[in-house]
């Protein structure tokens, strides 16, 4: 894929399949120690170990809908072939962990991309999942979780209004990180 945001896509939208109430995604972008590391961590119902062995089969797709599964082989194609890596761990009935890591400096890494875009998809599209998203650039940390925003603007997560608030605060917030918008490449 052409962003690292849509790679998160695919792997939230399996978390969700896998009927998880609760996802967290940790980005952490470090320039000193050059990487950038992700991970999606879900409760949801988890991977057999046969299952887990044939998910970087770019052959092979747990999903009715689909011939191939190719987010997870070329993703972790990408990460190696920047110097990281893509880790899962899994226990049935007990959830998944997701663990990516890129070289941030090498030059074929893709970008980071429109994460604001995914995180409000997954806001808007399943809002009974309590979601969490904590970015961390160098020593600044930005944190959002839906429960918070669900006690401080109601229920409603998906009003126009408040996913627009919602975009600003997460946009601002990360553009504070970084110093601007250096948090999409």
């Amino acid at each position: 894929m052409k962003e690292i945001s849509l790679n998160v896509l695919d792997i939230l939208e399996n978390s969700i399949n896998a009927q998880a109430k609760n996802i967290k995604l940790t980005v952490i972008d470090d320039e000193d120690k050059d990487y950038l590391f992700l991970e999606i961590k879900d409760d949801g119902k988890g991977m057999s170990p046969e299952l887990k062995e044939k998910v970087f089969d770019p052959f092979f797709t747990s999903s009715s809908n689909k011939k191939v599964g190719l987010g997870l082989p070329l993703l972790k194609y990408e990460a190696e072939s920047c110097g990281g890596f893509v880790v899962i761990e899994s226990q049935e009935d007990k959830g998944t962990v997701v663990k990516i890591k890129f070289k941030k400096s090498h030059i074929d890494r893709p970008p980071l991309g429109d994460l604001v875009s995914t995180i409000l998809f997954i806001f808007t599209t399943h809002p009974e999942i309590n979601f969490s998203y904590i970015h961390q650039y160098n020593d600044k940390v930005f944190e959002i979780k839906t429960q918070e925003l669900r006690e401080a603007c109601g229920e409603d997560l998906c009003s126009p209004f408040i996913i627009k608030g919602i975009e600003e605060l997460i946009r601002n917030n990360l553009n504070l990180l970084y110093g601007g918008d250096a948090w999409t490449r």
